[in-house]
């Protein structure tokens, strides 16, 4: 594609790196095959194409955004399936990503999208906040009736409260700031990302990947100063708030690498993990010394089916029995390009896994997507699971909290992968599923 930018643009790092991106494009039209919006609304201009070109003339005429431009912008998902499709090897991720925070800083929203987007981005990445949030929402959540539906306020409030808890929101044994021994002679040393949303909502998960790991003989280190990686804020074009908790996780687990030494940086939450590996791109302009930290970051993080890959997982219960319906999180097929790991490690601990039809679309969660816009990610949401109950599973898997979030509710239990490879090598069943035959040592 070609660009026009003036010398005086191309001086602003961010143009310049865009302009490489829009450069990359062919206009070839492969992406909206595959793009969720496109494939609901058939608008041109909700396609990946669509809105590299709405995106190529906003950063071209230096204007400030319009509201075609945010409208169109917003209902992109960054599920990334453009970037798995593009022969041409767009990053659009790294495009759609600046034109957000362009949008943020030029685009005035209306009202109440102004204070629904400020609550987010003061609540999710604050654990503390979230789960009183979410015990307020949870006493609001009889009374969704009662919210008008006529609204886009009133539908996201819908929404909101649709996803706040039924029960008492659970607690972890093991959360907080420590070092978990690993069991016998140690294989390894790795950092945990605790995160944010998901110790709220499942902090099981986290407590699954700390069993499992250590009983595999790798120690586990949750770092003092580490905590949301910032994808929340920085998807919704919070430049500054992504970029100072992207910060102190790099300065944290420098410490760590600088003092003990981690073998890697796992993560459980696909959506994360996918922030997390392109540190190194969002300090690319920071003094060399900051760089060169992040670089470092980056490249010592792993998907947790990644390391167990990687450090050899091996089951010790029999078989369970049990159909999983796989369920490819965007972040983790798209974002990260791992598509193998999770089903071969399913299938080494006795699962029968099963995959959708449509696995490349998106289930609708994307983070803060299925609060801003609730009517498209309950469309994306009934397809994904129309296609699962086709398959006739017992159960899905999903390594990212937003899918299982998103997923819940639609008649099957929704268990992260982590949770069921803990199962199998030793850890308790999942809530909702059968106890599992017991531990035998050797299969």
């Amino acid at each position: 594609m070609q660009t026009s930018f003036t010398a005086e643009q191309l001086r602003d790092p961010a143009i310049a790196a865009s302009n490489q991106v829009l450069r990359t494009c062919v206009h070839c039209g492969f992406c909206t095959a595959t793009c969720p919006t496109f494939v609901l609304l058939g608008d041109e201009l909700d396609s990946p194409r669509g809105r590299i070109y709405l995106i190529k003339d906003m950063l071209e005429s230096g204007r400030p955004a319009t509201g075609d431009v945010a409208r169109h912008v917003d209902r992109c998902l960054s599920c990334l399936s453009c970037m798995t499709t593009c022969p041409s090897g767009v990053h659009y991720m790294h495009l759609v990503d600046h034109a957000r925070t362009v949008i943020e800083e030029t685009f005035r929203r209306p009202w109440h999208d102004r204070m629904l987007r400020a609550l987010l981005a003061a609540v999710l990445p604050y654990p503390g906040r979230m789960r009183a949030a979410l015990a307020a929402a949870r006493l609001g959540r009889p009374f969704a009736a009662l919210v008008p539906g006529s609204t886009t306020l009133g539908r996201r409030l819908r929404a909101m409260l649709a996803l706040a808890p039924r029960g008492q929101m659970p607690r972890s044994t093991l959360d907080g700031v420590r070092t978990h021994p690993a069991e016998g002679t140690r294989r390894a040393r790795v950092a945990l990302l605790a995160g944010c949303a998901q110790r709220v909502l499942d902090p099981g998960i986290n407590d699954a990947t700390i069993r499992l790991l250590t009983r595999l003989g790798v120690e586990v280190v949750v770092a003092r100063g580490a905590g949301c990686c910032g994808a929340l804020t920085h998807h919704m074009g919070r430049h500054a708030p992504a970029m100072a908790s992207a910060r102190a996780n790099i300065d944290a687990w420098t410490r760590e690498i600088e003092g003990d030494g981690l073998d890697a940086i796992v993560v459980n939450t696909s959506g994360c993990g996918t922030t997390l590996k392109d540190y190194g791109f969002m300090f690319r302009t920071g003094e060399a010394a900051l760089r060169e930290r992040a670089e470092r970051v980056a490249s010592l993080v792993a998907d947790i089916s990644e390391f167990l890959v990687r450090i050899g997982y091996a089951p010790t219960r029999e078989p369970p029995g049990l159909t999983v319906a796989y369920h490819a999180a965007c972040s983790l097929q798209h974002g990260q390009r791992v598509t193998e790991a999770p089903k071969l490690l399913l299938r080494k601990a006795g699962f029968r896994v099963v995959e959708p039809a449509e696995g490349h679309l998106c289930c609708g969660s994307a983070g803060t997507y299925n609060l801003l816009q609730p009517e498209i990610a309950t469309r994306l949401r009934d397809r994904k699971l129309q296609n699962i109950r086709t398959t006739a599973p017992d159960l899905i898997a999903a390594g990212n909290i937003g899918c299982l979030t998103q997923l819940a509710g639609g008649g099957l239990p929704t268990v992260h992968t982590v949770a069921l490879l803990d199962w199998m090598a030793g850890g308790p069943a999942p809530a909702g599923l059968k106890p599992a035959p017991p531990a035998t040592g050797t299969r």
